[in-house]
């Protein structure tokens, strides 16, 4: 096999630096776990190895040689990096969307240290389709309006989160996530709350009738 030049490495290189920045780009202005440098070391570093795999062992040709084998070990060594962007939080689980998107650039940058550029940047246009398209209409048409920081504070008793749960449900009102923090010395939970809130709720008269459970103390304005 012909030896890769250099200016076709460098090519390469920086095709996948500028694929896996796009999509990085994306995730960075969501502030997600894993953002623009993340993915753009992921994709160059699978284009370098890819490379490595194919050219890096001309002159051996009585040894067996197959470059399927580090690309098999980079999908899946990448799931080590993308299980580090999943968070539980409360009751939900985050980082689901990002450490697919780690995947499929690492599958970007494979392609693009093959010579696949075509393949890469196809791929590429669909992935930041499907991140910025689609995750709009997921967040402006296909659900309610979201509230975030709905903080709660509540007495340290049993079954207040239970209170609180039950009067959510009661109105319509989704609960995406919860986080609980204990202030033993003042003998109080501050409960903060991401909502799914129907699009024709009162609000107002939702969180006054609220404040008259027993045991809640106080309730910060929704955004």
């Amino acid at each position: 096999m012909v030896p890769i030049s250099e200016v076709d490495i460098v090519l390469r290189l920086v095709i996948s630096c500028i694929l896996g920045g796009l999509i990085g780009m994306e995730r960075e202005s969501l502030e997600r776990p894993a953002g623009l440098r993340t993915h753009i070391l992921v994709c160059v570093g699978s284009t370098l190895m890819m490379i490595v795999s194919i050219y890096g062992f001309a002159g051996y040709e009585s040894v067996n040689k197959d470059p399927g084998r580090i690309a098999a070990q980079v999908v899946s060594g990448i799931g080590f990096l993308g299980a580090g962007t999943i968070l539980r939080e409360g009751l939900t689980v985050k980082g689901l969307t990002t450490a697919a998107s780690l995947w499929v650039v690492a599958g970007i940058g494979l392609a693009i240290g093959c010579g696949l550029f075509f393949t890469g940047i196809a791929g590429t246009a669909l992935v930041f389709l499907t991140l910025v398209l689609f995750g709009q209409m997921e967040r402006h048409h296909w659900s309610n309006k979201y509230c975030d920081r709905v903080k709660i504070v509540v007495r340290d008793q049993p079954g207040q989160l239970g209170k609180v749960g039950i009067f959510f449900g009661k109105h319509g009102i989704g609960i995406k996530n919860i986080t609980m923090h204990h202030v033993p010395e003042e003998k109080v939970i501050n409960l903060e709350f991401v909502l799914k809130i129907p699009s024709n709720a009162d609000m107002i008269q939702i969180f006054a009738e609220l404040t008259e459970i027993d045991g809640v103390l106080s309730i910060d304005k929704p955004c």
